[in-house]
């Protein structure tokens, strides 16, 4: 084991309320709001937050998140009933001893697998069940969970970062336009293939060469004393026996496994927009389970095809009625803490919506850009729209807001919309590799039992790689477009 390291400095919730609390504060020392009747003048000011406000942020963030806090209750249960199988333990033993010495080879397999989710349809959310899942595979092959928590966010998040056609980015982006706007999709698609690639290749590299020196060092060099012994106790062999012991996977884990996969692959069919793709065929078929076709899921579609996958991998294993209930029971109840989490995230952008603060940044950010040439325009687009990013995560919800403004600016000084489409995505994509704002990252970091303060720690110099890679990249279409 690593040595010992001194304790994290503050945990996940510590350090959202934090930030919920010091914006309450900020909206007090700006201008205060305008209105014509009940509309604000927008970018004239804020409105100052109450203490109600600021304390029932966290709060109402829970109804804001209430879709994605049933589905990973429920996914919590299910997790629960195939690990009671003992299905994915004894897979992921037989991998890893097959891939003896060649672990490596799956994290940019992973990555790039996840990376295609994230750029074509803005995985991001619905990664979070795959932190358990790989940590107990990177933990097995001689890695930690740091690593694993690497794999999902910077595989899916490079591909959000560098979206192509992701519907919830991108398109969000150009349907947020005014009317008018004339907006090349073939630039776009070939802006967001650079990022993606360039963001994906610099996540594959530091991953890489952290995983090396984790297995060279025989443990985790970054994770404190309480984060091993929590990745241990969760994730960590039993004993040496069990370690060298070759096991085999009986017909029932075999078909537990197959429909495992098969729960996840239909999950991520049924969130693809279909339909924005020209696909027709899933409307047709599809919509008589849920009542939704694939391509139109979304949280609530998902948790209930878990649900029901849980009760069929129950009924396959012989799992009685009492025992299957306590155990889906007890698996959700592990995920109360994730859902802590992922809903007093969404607290911070619930108070940014109520003070009107979001708005303010916007309209006046504009005018400071407006007199600026596009090698200064890009770059300081982009560091706005990192800021806007830490307060409102959501992708749709941030170029909504942006898009109808910076966009017509950049029409008028005769600036590449696209490449102001695409930093607006970009910007938005790298802070959702880092935010503590961003449910799906703390709750999947929750789940791989790594720290915030710890991920910070590590990824920041990677953040800072990509950001670095990006302006460049972005400044360069902006010039030349």
């Amino acid at each position: 084991m690593a040595k010992s390291k001194k304790k994290g400095f503050l945990t996940s919730f510590s350090i959202i309320l934090i930030l919920i609390f010091v914006l309450g504060i900020v909206s007090h020392f700006l201008p205060k709001a305008e209105f014509v009747g009940e509309e604000i003048v927008n970018g004239s000011g804020v409105v100052g937050a109450s203490l109600s406000d600021i304390l029932m942020a966290p709060i109402l963030g829970f109804e804001n998140a209430i879709d994605v806090g049933i589905f990973v209750l429920i996914l919590g249960g299910f997790l629960a009933v195939v690990s009671r199988t003992k299905a994915l333990e004894t897979g992921i033993q037989v991998l890893v001893r097959k891939l003896k010495g060649h672990e490596l080879v799956l994290i940019p397999i992973l990555m790039f697998i996840f990376s295609l989710g994230g750029t074509t349809y803005g995985m991001l959310e619905e990664t979070v069940g795959f932190y358990a899942l790989l940590s107990a595979t990177m933990v097995m092959a001689g890695m930690d969970t740091v690593v694993a928590s690497a794999i999902v966010l910077l595989g899916a998040g490079s591909g959000v970062l560098g979206s192509t056609i992701n519907p919830f980015a991108v398109g969000a982006a150009i349907s947020a336009l005014p009317e008018g706007t004339v907006v090349n999709q073939g630039l776009i698609i070939g802006i967001g293939v650079a990022l993606w690639l360039t963001t994906l290749a610099i996540s594959i590299f530091f991953v890489m060469m952290y995983a090396k020196r984790v297995i060279k060092k025989k443990g985790s060099t970054i994770l404190s004393l309480r984060e091993q012994k929590n990745m241990e106790k969760e994730y960590g062999v039993k004993d040496e026996e069990a370690q060298s012991k070759v096991v085999h996977l009986d017909f029932h884990q075999k078909v537990t496994l197959w429909l495992f996969a098969l729960t996840f692959l239909v999950m991520i069919i049924g969130f693809i927009p279909w339909e924005d793709f020209g696909v027709t065929f899933f409307t047709k078929f599809t919509g008589w389970l849920t009542g939704t076709p694939l391509g139109g899921w979304y949280f609530f579609e998902a948790a209930l095809w878990f649900l029901i996958m849980a009760v069929l991998i129950g009924i396959i294993n012989h799992t009685g009625e009492k025992s299957f209930v306590d155990t889906f029971v007890d698996g959700a109840d592990d995920m109360v803490g994730v859902i802590l989490i992922i809903a007093i995230a969404r607290g911070a952008s619930v108070l940014m919506q109520t003070t009107h603060l979001d708005n303010y940044i916007i309209y006046n950010a504009a005018e400071l850009l407006r007199n600026v040439p596009a090698f200064v325009f890009t770059p300081l687009n982009y560091v706005l729209h990192v800021v806007l990013s830490i307060l409102v995560p959501s992708s749709s919800g941030l170029v909504t807001l942006s898009a109808p403004i910076i966009g017509p600016l950049a029409t008028q000084l005769n600036y590449s919309v696209e490449t102001t489409v695409m930093t607006m995505v970009a910007a938005n994509g790298l802070v959702n590799l880092i935010t503590p704002t961003c449910g799906a990252i703390m709750g999947g970091l929750a789940l791989a039992k790594v720290e915030y303060s710890t991920w910070f720690k590590w990824a920041f110099k990677v953040v800072l790689t990509i950001a670095i890679v990006n302006v460049i990249l972005l400044t360069f279409f902006s010039i030349i477009l």
